[in-house]
């Protein structure tokens, strides 16, 4: 049985059941900043089950896509060395929010194993919580003589935290026979791979409290999870999850690449298999390489898979070209998958070329710190520790390279930095703010708030809620707060456009709208101040948004949209949103992109969305399914969940389409509204990411102001004309370098009158004022004037102490700069170095005390 059959089959199990299927959700979890991945099928839920949210539904059913390669769950180490560890794979999951509980939950379960894909009952064993006594029962009653075993350990008890929803779990194991090593759960061989957990079942029935107290929770709930990869393995036959179809395309073809076929590379197989599902999930869902929370470990996800690669004789990039298998494998169930694919493979190849130039400076890093070092010594752990964390050496790597020359590895020092780095990359939160508790309450007991804002600008509305201090109260007679109306023309925060502001007033009170909210998906809630009067819940109040400003963000807005459609245009559809924030000032667009913009490439883009604005050609906002969108060809943004009906943003005539966007934001009524585009700045934000900001209209008008005021500030310093101020420019640049060459000859004359002769053929000179580029220059300086010995020069610059050495070629036989260098270094608590002709360093410290060592050294 495929596995896309396998998961098929599950969720119409369940849709058949009365459960409503749920597209998996991101595997950058929504509103849970505590959570570095999602690592369950539960975290789309999460508030559901903790009572702060509802859905119109009270049975559910999902296949999630999940991540497990950081934070609390890291499999990260285990892969490879395993039949069942990955960083990704996939949960299915059913769930009861306060509707079935123990025995339906059990009952189904053993239905679809059983009955839906036709196991064995032989095969199957349940667990249950030791106190579980109903547990126990219910499974003599569904499944009959079923081994069922008591377990007292916290593998059966399941909490969401130190406080909040808990309850006993009971797990479903499947014996792949006693030709596989393992003992059965709760004996001491239970790590083997024989008995494989393959459906974990949830009882959420108490509330965990602050003073330890477990209490039975109203609602009682049910949460499943049963890996998509263990299931198909056991229907599939094999007792490794690597050996299922899923994983045989993807391992062929690292096969083919590296022209191997053996058994000791299958560890490494798996790695790349693994670890290419993980890599191309997360760049689909919006996450880049970088050096620190979630894109940090998508980099270590990287280069492990990379050194992997290196370990079976794969000398180049590769990862980009295995992308596509796995594309092609799971784009019918995550169609993302393909729309990224263009961001997936750049963005892969450009960090495999990184880590290639990475992997050479780290091997030649290794050999200078072992180059003064002989058979028996040991390598310092914080070495190792560096190569393993800046360079991806695994410990194992580094040690199999000293061997050659008997040199050991410092392992407890390794271990202790190795610590510390942990202890640095914990995951702290994403940094996003959490809803407060008091959204999820209104939103248990008021509807969505209508937004009326595409057609009006002006509205009567009810005040249904006023928010102070995190406080539902009555009545607000002064301060800062928020008001919920039934419906409003108030556009909310969303989508990177920023919200509405304006004024909400009575007879009997103002409030000055500074900012507009959507919370919990529902809740439209405007920020601001009470300015005079009061205002009641209940009171009916008037509505006005500022309009001059709102015209403003459409243009922005609609002007984002041009400037993605140039960007394809003369890029390419590998161009994709990763992100955007506009106000009625400036807008800024983040997009896939794996170089810089030249300035003749900015221009043209530039050109493109200018010429669209001067067509004043008419925007279209229209409301459509999502699929009846996706199929006429609408833009969607990777990663966005969209409901079942969406709004859409066409800019197009009679004869040219120029953009189709899903898009829930407000928008000028034609091109023309934006007035004029231009781009003011354009930089890198990532591994193959860019930014362009950008402004539009009146705020072009003042810029091309702030401009004239300065040519003309500068034109009346040169005292010169506007046109003129390239050629005075020119001509003063020209005096300067004169003046510079005349400064310099007339610094290294007065160094050079301060030489020492340390020896024969030695000669240093220690001056003040100098760079390391300095000493460089003076160097040759002296190098014409004594072609023969060794030069040595010190410099205090700017709180260092800068050093050269050069030696020359008829004494390198005798003399290495970069030997000579580190003498002085040493006494500085200095880096530096280079060849046997000339090395250059800093550090810090006493100038007469690294210069006394280095001439000692040379006596």
């Amino acid at each position: 049985m495929l596995t896309s059959d396998i998961r098929s089959s599950f969720l119409k199990f369940f849709e058949k059941n009365g459960h409503r299927v749920i597209d998996s959700s991101m595997v950058v979890p929504q509103n849970d900043p505590s959570l570095l991945f999602t690592n369950a099928g539960m975290v789309q839920f999460k508030n559901v089950f903790t009572g702060m949210e509802t859905r119109e539904y009270k049975r559910a059913t999902s296949a999630q896509k999940c991540i497990r390669a950081g934070g609390k769950h890291n499999d990260l180490d285990q892969v490879g060395f395993t039949a069942r560890h990955h960083t990704f794979f996939e949960m299915l999951g059913n769930f009861s929010f306060g509707d079935y509980f123990k025995e339906d939950a059990i009952y189904f379960a053993w239905t679809f194993l059983t009955k839906e894909l036709g196991l064995s009952k032989d095969k199957l064993l349940a667990t249950v919580y030791h106190t579980d006594d109903e547990a126990m029962q219910i499974w003599k009653k569904v499944a009959g003589n079923i081994t069922v075993i008591p377990i007292s350990t916290t593998d059966n008890f399941w909490s969401m935290g130190d406080v909040g929803p808990c309850g006993p779990c009971s797990e479903i194991f499947f014996d792949h026979g006693d030709h596989v090593f393992g003992g059965m759960p709760g004996t001491k061989d239970e790590d083997g791979d024989r008995f494989m957990e393959i459906w974990n079942i949830v009882f959420m029935q108490f509330e965990q409290l602050k003073n330890g107290d477990q209490v039975q929770l109203k609602k009682k709930s049910i949460d499943t999870g049963m890996g998509l990869e263990r299931i198909a393995a056991v229907m599939q036959g094999v007792d490794d999850n690597y050996k299922i179809d899923l994983f045989k395309c993807i391992i062929d073809e690292i096969k083919v690449i590296s022209g191997t076929n053996y058994d000791n590379a299958y560890p490494s197989y798996k790695v790349i298999a693994d670890h290419i599902r993980s890599i191309s999930f997360l760049m689909a869902d919006g996450v880049v390489p970088s050096n620190e929370g979630r894109g940090y470990v998508l980099r270590r996800i990287l280069r492990r898979a990379m050194r992997h690669g290196n370990l079976i004789g794969i000398k180049k990039p590769f990862l980009f070209e295995l992308s596509k298998s796995l594309i092609n494998t799971m784009k019918s169930a995550y169609p993302e998958l393909e729309k990224a694919q263009a961001l997936i493979k750049n963005t892969i190849f450009t960090e495999e070329e990184k880590f290639l130039e990475t992997l050479d400076r780290g091997l030649k890093l290794l050999n200078a710190d072992i180059s003064d070092m002989k058979s028996g010594d040991v390598l310092d752990g914080e070495k190792a520790f560096k190569l393993y964390d800046t360079y991806g050496f695994p410990l194992d790597l580094t040690q199999d390279i000293l061997k050659a020359s008997k040199i050991s590895v410092d392992i407890e020092g390794f271990n202790k930095s190795l610590q510390e780095q942990k202890m640095r990359a914990r995951w702290a939160g994403s940094g996003e703010q959490k809803e407060d508790e008091i959204w999820h309450t209104l939103r248990g007991k008021m509807a969505p708030t209508l937004f009326i804002g595409y057609d009006h600008s002006e509205a009567s509305a009810k005040i249904l809620s006023i928010i102070q201090n995190g406080i539902d109260v009555d009545q607000l007679t002064a301060g800062d707060a928020f008001l919920v109306t039934e419906k409003t023309p108030f556009y909310a925060e969303c989508g990177g456009q920023i919200g509405d502001s304006g004024e909400i007033f009575t007879n009997a009170g103002k409030f000055v709208v500074t900012a507009t909210y959507k919370f919990c998906d529902a809740i439209i809630a405007h920020k601001g101040r009470l300015v005079s009067g009061e205002i009641n819940v209940f009171d009916n109040v008037t509505m006005k948004i500022d309009v001059s400003r709102r015209g403003k963000i459409r243009a922005n807005h609609t002007a984002t949209h041009l400037l993605q459609a140039a960007l394809k245009k003369v890029f390419g559809d590998h161009v994709a949103q990763r992100g955007s924030s506009l106000d009625d000032k400036r807008l800024r667009f983040d997009f896939s992109h794996n170089r810089a913009l030249s300035n003749e490439e900015l221009k043209r883009v530039e050109y493109i969305v200018n010429e669209n604005i001067l067509k004043n050609l008419p925007v279209q906002c229209k409301t459509m399914t999502k699929d009846e969108a996706i199929n006429a060809g609408a833009t969607a943004l990777f990663g966005e969940k969209y409901e079942s009906v969406v709004r859409t943003v066409k800019v197009a005539d009679d004869s040219d389409l120029v953009s189709f966007e899903l898009c829930g934001g407000t928008h000028a009524f034609s091109t023309g509204d934006i007035g004029l585009f231009k781009i003011v700045s354009e930089s890198s934000i990532g591994s193959g990411l860019r930014r362009i900001e950008a402004i539009t209209g009146m705020q072009i008008v003042d810029r091309i102001h702030d401009y004239e005021n300065i040519l003309s500030e500068i034109s009346s310093k040169l005292k010169c004309n506007t046109a003129d101020i390239i050629d005075k420019i020119s001509d003063l640049l020209v005096d300067v370098k004169k003046n510079q060459q005349v400064v310099q000859t007339f610094r290294h004359q007065a160094a050079f009158s301060k030489i020492q002769q340390i020896k024969e053929n030695v000669f240093a000179v220690v001056e003040d004022g100098f760079s390391v580029q300095d000493l460089r220059v003076l160097n040759d300086y002296i190098r014409v004037k004594h072609k023969s010995g060794i030069i040595i020069l010190m410099s205090h610059y700017e709180e260092k102490v800068n050093i050269t050495v050069s030696v020359s070629s008829d004494l390198s036989s005798k003399y290495n700069a970069g030997q000579v260098i580190k003498i002085g270094l040493s006494a500085l608590n200095g880096k530096g170095g280079g060849s046997e002709l000339f090395a250059q360093g800093a550090g810090f410290g006493n100038i007469n005390s690294a210069f006394k060592q280095i001439s000692d050294f040379l006596q």
